[in-house]
């Protein structure tokens, strides 16, 4: 069926070009466009994204070395440093960033839950958190940080079960972590995990509101009334499950309610912790468990840093950035559903290493993870 298409072109009908279009033409993406469309663009910074590209020269450099395979590649009549640096300077990046939820709304419905996840939790678990970007101030000089540096903030909303992140805000490192939790849409039912960080009654109260559990640890300064204490099995190093009730004036009408407290002694690190959360039917020891899945967003972070092109930007406004950090987002979902669709055995990274040096080849897409899903396999039977 993909006989003659290069590796790089097989990966497309995974984007759904119609639905891409519908965002296209919403933002007046094409306006004014010759021949170098929003898809173009797109598909220009998603392949500098999968072979790993420093830069926009380096992007244009490789690219102009096989200019006579722009139509079959998908990347438009010509390409110059100067319409790609234009357009992502001035198209919206909101074509793109609505793009990428539209492929994590299919990714999480073809996608199984991450074998790591044991507890047996139906609702959807999500990790919050953010990360800093640096960028240099004299460039991006909207990204005021401190008095000789620039950064953003990537606050993401992660699928611990699905291992895909759910929601992506950008803003910049001045604004606080816990402002990033007015913009979020909770799910009834869902668990939301973050870190002390995030630690705002009111706005812990707002997820109470619409029936939803949050998990978080306490801060050192913690003031609150016991109401009474459960049972606690202490061989599953829980030290105490307490309903308690905030004291103080303005935390208490900010969270008027009960809340459970939570003392769990890790062993790993051999240190106390202290949870608080608004869920009082699973076990002491499952809501510390949770929290430990909180790292997985920390993961993503460290993983899409190092694997996908974030950390130099190829354009310098705000559009710019949001831009290259929401292809870098549907990149790394267009990988996700591949390796659904396809049944690939392998994980993101060994499948991201693959593509980027198979990009320009004709071989079958499946073919490509084939013989190293093959030698996994073997190696797990052989272990087992």
């Amino acid at each position: 069926m993909n006989k003659g298409k290069y590796v790089f072109v097989q990966v497309s009908p995974f984007l759904s070009p119609h639905v891409f279009d519908r965002f296209v033409t919403e933002y007046d993406g094409n306006k004014w466009v010759k021949h170098f469309t929003c898809w173009n663009q797109m598909m220009c910074m998603m392949f500098g994204q999968l072979s790993g590209r420093e830069s926009l020269r380096d992007l244009l450099t490789t690219l102009q070395a096989h200019s006579g395979k722009y139509y079959h590649l998908g990347l438009g009549k010509n390409i110059s440093r100067s319409n790609l640096a234009e357009a992502n300077e001035q198209r919206s990046y909101r074509i793109y960033e609505s793009f990428a939820y539209e492929l994590i709304a299919v990714a999480r419905k073809q996608l199984i839950d991450d074998a790591d996840f044991s507890l047996l939790i139906k609702e959807n678990v999500y990790a919050f958190d953010s990360t800093t970007i640096y960028l240099c101030l004299e460039v991006f000089w909207w990204a005021t940080f401190r008095s000789t540096k620039g950064a953003i903030k990537l606050h993401t909303l992660y699928d611990v079960k699905t291992a895909i992140p759910s929601f992506v805000h950008i803003t910049e490192e001045n604004v606080h972590d816990v402002k990033a939790l007015d913009v979020l849409v909770y799910e009834s039912g869902g668990f939301y995990i973050m870190d002390r960080g995030y630690v705002d009654f009111k706005r812990l109260h707002r997820i109470h509101q619409h029936e939803a559990f949050f998990v978080t640890r306490a801060k050192d300064n913690f003031r609150f009334v016991r109401m009474y204490s459960a049972k606690v099995d202490k061989s599953k190093n829980v030290r105490c499950d307490q309903t308690i009730t905030l004291k103080g004036f303005y935390s208490s009408k900010d969270f008027p309610g009960k809340m459970r407290r939570i003392k769990y002694y890790d062993i790993e690190q051999c240190r106390t912790l202290v949870f608080l959360t608004n869920n009082f039917k699973l076990p002491a020891e499952d809501i510390a468990m949770l929290y430990k899945y909180r790292w997985k967003v920390e993961l993503f972070f460290k993983w899409i840093k190092q694997h996908l092109k974030i950390k130099s930007f190829w354009g310098t406004s705000m559009n710019a950035v949001k831009t290259q950090v929401y292809i870098a987002i549907i990149t790394y979902t267009l990988v996700a559903i591949v390796k659904s669709e396809l049944q690939i055995k392998l994980s993101t990274y060994e499948m991201l290493q693959i593509l980027s040096v198979s990009l320009f080849d004709k071989t079958q897409l499946n073919q490509c993870f084939r013989v190293l899903s093959i030698k996994i396999s073997k190696n797990k039977a052989v272990i087992n």
